[in-house]
């Protein structure tokens, strides 16, 4: 881990020389490079029965139902999460009345485009298989409400989670009552985490990014160690069109003498996240030269990695996830672990680099699991989850499913929201899928189907386009286009575009508890 100096120290020319040479080390690296590919695939996945997960449905009690329906109605009328003030006052003015809940543990904080979700549930079950009690906050939600915040590992109950709402509530009304706006939805979720995370309490809180960093609601919260997952283009009309722009807001979670983990980035958004960090005087470990993925082959069920740390090597883990994107923010999480333990900030007693106990860091990463991810919920024919909705995360999905599987033929239910790069992501998926059942899922940000479908006939041609309005109706549709070639034939589907539409398929295809 490289120690950036303080400012205009003696023997250096000062920060902005050494960012400068750390963005020329940067530049000179080929990012291909940082993955040593250990063998050819020895093995491919055989479809079959999907892993539980870790996912609430309805309560079952009807009072308890009743109680969060009407919480949920009473967050429903508040802006939701795609109207934005970017602005940190309101929230900062509810951590004020609550009595600053966000100092009460140290925290890591977890942004970037793409991997933040996944990268912070392994983060979380590492902390975990250390015996230190966790809080995680994150968004959004694929089936319920209740998994943004999470305490040991497990989304809260929901009698939990009424209770927090209840809590919070009065002191929500008196900011409301003094700001311009009302707290949105996403403030008073994250005003709810803080406050259960304190009041638990927590040793460690893992907090999720909603957008962006800067003026997040999430970044009241001073995170001793700052992750940025890879940077790409997203929320453009909220965060900017280009990944140095993206950075920028990106970035703004890296707070004074802070430990910065850095997933590889293109050049101009590491340059942004460097300089910042120069800036804040933070140390900063970066994927391909600090730490990083040594070595990965195929295994039934996911794969086999050697990971490099802050310490060490940490050989022989096995990740029950598909695809090297997988693989990347593994790395990330368990770099992001040892720099919360001050692993690679200090050597052992005999002047060797000390690494966490390799074992538990097995034992953890074998019970990761990422719900909605490249999940399978159903075989014959195999039926996959994956809410990639953007085109970065579309081709790390079909890259996945190109190497972990073998299908002969694979049929897509794609059902996106307004305001995505829809072309980009059918684009990406393209190549992979032999035909696309176009739909649309029941939020009211999702996109017409109509209009999808006028899309998708122009990257797939008419003849590999079915629409189908309703989901219930496309997983029928795709199943029965899989099924078309013999049962041991290899075809398989894949759902995708949207969280909230993995969410709606995994409900109706039973994939909760």
């Amino acid at each position: 881990m490289s120690d950036t100096p303080a400012p205009d120290t003696p023997d250096s020319g000062g920060p902005l020389e050494e960012f400068e040479d750390i963005v020329a080390a940067e530049g000179a690296r080929d990012p291909d490079l940082a993955v040593i590919e250990a063998g050819s695939r020895t093995l491919r996945t055989q479809a079959g029965a999907s892993r539980e997960a870790d996912l609430p449905g309805r309560p079952a009690d009807p009072e308890t139902d009743r109680a969060l329906r009407e919480v949920e109605t009473e967050l429903s009328k508040r802006w939701p999460e795609t109207k934005l003030d970017p602005s940190v006052v309101r929230i900062r003015a509810l951590m004020d009345v609550l009595g600053e809940p966000q100092r009460a543990y140290p925290a890591i904080h977890v942004t970037g485009t793409n991997g933040k979700t996944s990268t912070a549930r392994m983060i979380e079950t590492l902390l975990t298989a250390f015996e230190l009690r966790t809080g995680r906050f994150s968004s959004p939600h694929v089936q319920s409400i209740t998994e943004r915040i999470s305490l040991d590992g497990a989304p809260v109950p929901a009698e939990r989670f009424v209770a927090a709402y209840e809590d919070v509530k009065p002191y929500v009304e008196l900011v409301d009552a003094r700001e311009d706006y009302r707290l949105s939805f996403f403030e008073v979720l994250t005003g709810m985490a803080y406050a259960t995370f304190a009041d638990a309490p927590v040793d460690v809180a893992i907090v999720e990014v909603g957008m962006g960093g800067t003026w997040d609601a999430t970044n009241v919260i001073d995170g001793q160690v700052a992750v940025v997952t890879p940077i790409g283009l997203d929320h453009t009309e909220r965060l900017g069109d280009t990944p140095e722009k993206i950075a920028v807001e990106k970035a703004g979670i890296i707070k004074a003498d802070a430990r910065v983990v850095l997933a590889q980035q293109p050049i101009d958004a590491a340059s942004v996240i460097l300089r910042r960090a120069v800036e804040e005087n933070a140390t900063v470990a970066r994927e391909g030269l600090e730490f990083g993925v040594l070595a990965r082959e195929m295994a039934v069920g996911g794969q086999l990695l050697t990971l490099r740390g802050l310490g060490g090597e940490y050989p022989e883990l096995f990740l029950p996830l598909y695809g090297e994107h997988m693989a990347h923010n593994a790395a990330v999480a368990l770099a992001a672990v040892e720099a919360f333990f001050g692993v690679g900030a200090a050597v052992g007693a005999g002047g060797e680099a000390r690494t966490l106990d390799v074992d538990v860091v097995r034992e953890a990463f074998a019970a990761v699991t990422s719900p909605g991810r490249l999940e399978v919920v159903r075989s014959s024919p195999t039926v996959l989850l994956d809410a990639a909705h953007n085109p970065p995360g579309a081709q790390a999905a079909a890259a996945a499913v190109t190497e972990a599987f073998g299908f002969s033929r694979l049929i897509g239910v794609v059902g996106a929201s307004e305001g995505k790069d829809v072309r980009g992501l059918l684009e990406a998926f393209e190549p992979i899928l032999t035909e696309v059942v176009i739909t649309q899922n029941g939020s009211h940000r999702a996109l017409d189907a109509d209009r999808l479908a006028g899309v998708a006939v122009e990257v797939f041609g008419e003849e590999r386009v079915v629409v189908e309005p309703r989901l219930d109706e496309a997983l029928d549709a795709a199943i029965a286009l899989a099924e078309e070639e013999h049962e041991y034939a290899g075809a398989g589907v894949l759902v995708t575009g949207s969280v909230i539409t993995v969410g709606e398929a995994r409900l109706l295809l039973g994939g909760s508890r």
